[in-house]
């Protein structure tokens, strides 16, 4: 993202607010800089002021952003180490997080707490999100149904499955998941489209004590990247870059990674009150070069970055904390359980390996050759002298107690209980429960936190589809072709452009003008892929109705009324396919009655009675009640060959 390439990606706001619009307008200086006047003496020396066309965002300003970025770093030292630290208990490398006695010892390893991990995993993705665009007026009806079509498509364009996977990762192991939502000019051979990733949370930082990122001053991106690669994309910063200034927080990889030809790029992100407004702004640097800055830039300094106005972040933690934006995962909660587990077992064996091997006491006078002793392959062992009682006494080890191997026990289970991964939840049965009703109704108790994380997984979706939705509104200027599915599931190609979704002038009422109306959407999130026992469940669901007769059209009243105060997935969609049957075929009916009846159209209409009421003979020509309408029908279908 240079001036060449102005590719949306991350960035973070300045850290000094107004004080740093002061900073940046003058200040006493050894010799002019860049775009820098000279103005008034002081005693100091000459002060030199930016003139007209100097850039607003230059050296004084990215070293100050330099400096709050090491501030929040600072502030963010504990959760790196304890993400770094929960990466190394998910890989079993627990060891190396415990504190270790010197010598050699047995460092055994159990996968509970990543069992535990793997199946709340797998849950999330048997969950995976969908989303569904529902217009707050009428009005946007149309484009909602657009937008429920055209989103998922967008999506799936960014692999965000993948991306909803590596977050759930995230979200699971440190507490944390974040998303970014990015406009990307160079995709589409120039054209632009959004991008949606998953970030890492040890490259992210923001403002020490808020809570919401969006309360954050600045917000700050780092990646490294190649020094040669940079020279080549920016040839601004040839000569000016060597190894990272800014020591970054790592994983332990099992890969060695060099990073001493690499450089730290910083986006920055900060936010500005403009003429009533927050606007976002973007600058991008390198050490102290300027890449792109939209302070700097015609276009944007008044508009801004993102017409949104909010950090291209959306946090996704699992247990919330009070004072900052990221949560506490299983890790955090299993790992003390999974350490004692290990350790318990770590005692056992080499209890197991000081009793299994044998072991002796041999007199330093006892005269008996120790090599041949310990050779089991010699026949005979020579000795010096009478071979006494004591002269090789074998030592004799002490049996572990069971209680011991209890208390392993007691602590698999807690790790079990604290993490929700009970065995009913990952198929097994509790003793004597048989019956497929009580199993069921455990497995739905079981999995009350796998529900309450996919529903916070939902929220952070509904965030990023909704910014979605505004970097459309902001740059799909020009129409775009998609290929999306039509109701019976067929492919469909469709146009689309921000055209429908811009704001819309009210006109004037009175002589005064009422101003724009900017269409807004709601976002009803449903699960896209469910798990085979679910599917199963509605699969047979639709069997039993359709064995009760609820599709049967002259039943369709009773059958809307029974499904009324039922709740399942996709109910809506059910009730308006037995709506429409009924009613074709009461149009049907009342097609053949009149062809049947003396009198052709001329006959008789009789008033609407309410329902429940006796019917009327004499009714108006709207309609007539239900008992008439399916006593006519019974009629009718007996009547007819």
């Amino acid at each position: 993202m240079g001036k060449k390439k102005k590719k949306r990606s991350g960035g973070q706001p300045f850290p000094g607010g107004e004080e740093r619009a002061e900073l940046s307008d003058s200040g006493p200086l050894a010799e002019a800089g860049e775009g820098l006047v000279p103005g008034e003496e002081t005693e100091s020396g000459t002060v030199f002021r930016k003139g007209a066309g100097a850039p607003v965002i230059g050296r004084e300003e990215v070293t100050a952003a330099r400096l709050t970025l090491q501030k929040y770093k600072a502030g963010k030292a504990n959760l790196e180490q304890k993400v770094i630290d929960a990466e190394q208990w998910y890989k079993l490398r627990s060891w190396e997080c415990m504190r270790r006695s010197s010598g050699n010892q047995v460092e055994p390893v159990s996968g509970w707490l990543f069992n535990a991990i793997a199946n709340k995993h797998a849950a999330a993705m048997d969950n995976f999100p969908s989303p569904n665009i529902l217009p707050r007026e009428e009005g946007d009806e149309a484009e909602a149904r657009m937008l429920s079509a055209i989103v998922p498509v967008v999506l799936e364009q960014n692999d965000f499955e993948e991306a909803y996977d590596t977050e759930v990762d995230d979200k699971l192991k440190c507490g944390t998941g974040i998303f970014g939502v990015f406009w990307d000019s160079e995709k589409l051979n120039g054209m632009g489209d959004i991008s949606v990733e998953p970030v890492d949370v040890l490259s992210l930082f923001w403002e020490p004590g808020v809570t919401d990122i969006q309360g954050s001053r600045n917000v700050f991106h780092v990646t490294l990247r190649d020094n040669d690669l940079l020279e080549e994309e920016y040839p601004e910063l040839k000569g000016k870059l060597g190894s990272s200034a800014l020591d970054l927080s790592q994983y332990l990889y099992d890969d060695t990674v060099d990073t001493t030809e690499k450089s730290a790029v910083i986006d920055w992100y900060y936010k500005k009150r403009q003429d009533g407004r927050t606007v976002l702004h973007y600058c991008k640097f390198v050490n102290d070069v300027v890449l792109f800055a939209t302070e700097n830039e015609e276009g944007y300094r008044d508009r801004g970055w993102y017409d949104h106005g909010l950090y291209p972040y959306i946090f996704d933690p699992l247990f919330r904390m009070k004072g900052t934006p990221c949560g506490f995962g299983f890790v955090d909660v299993g790992k003390s359980a999974q350490e004692y587990i290990d350790r318990g077992n770590q005692a056992i064996l080499q209890n197991m390996l000081a009793n299994a091997r044998p072991r002796h006491f041999i007199r330093s006078d006892g005269s008996v050759n120790e090599e041949e002793y310990a050779d089991l392959s010699k026949n005979f062992v020579h000795v010096d002298g009478n071979l006494g009682q004591d002269s090789v006494m074998p030592i004799q080890g002490k049996p572990l107690s069971s209680i011991y191997v209890q208390v392993v026990r007691d602590k698999v289970d807690e790790l079990k209980e604290t993490t929700g991964n009970r065995d009913i939840s990952t198929g097994g049965t509790a003793s004597g429960v048989t019956a497929a009703s009580a199993i069921a109704a455990m497995q739905e108790a079981g999995s009350r936190l796998d529900r309450d994380s996919s529903k916070s997984s939902y929220r952070a979706f509904r965030k990023v589809c909704l910014m979605v939705i505004e970097l459309i509104r902001q740059f799909y200027d020009l129409p775009r072709y998609f290929r999306v599915l039509g109701e019976n599931g067929t492919a469909e190609y469709v146009s689309y452009s921000n055209q429908g979704i811009q704001p819309q002038a009210q006109g004037a009422e009175l002589g005064v003008d009422l101003g724009y109306r900017l269409p807004l959407f709601d976002i009803e999130v449903t699960a896209e892929r469910q798990s085979p026992y679910s599917k199963m469940s509605q699969n047979e669901m639709a069997l039993q109705f359709y064995s009760a007769g609820f599709f049967h059209p002259q039943a369709a009243e009773q059958a809307l009324a029974c499904l009324d105060m039922m709740d399942f997935d996709r109910k809506q969609f059910v009730m308006r396919k037995i709506a429409q049957n009924g009613e074709a075929y009461q149009q049907t009916m009342a097609m053949q009655q009149m062809i049947g009846q003396p009198g052709g159209m001329g006959a008789e209409l009789v008033p609407t009675q309410p329902m429940g009421q006796a019917p009327n003979r004499k009714s108006v020509a709207s309609g007539e009640s239900a008992v008439t309408k399916n006593a006519r029908q019974r009629v009718a279908i007996a009547g007819t060959p």
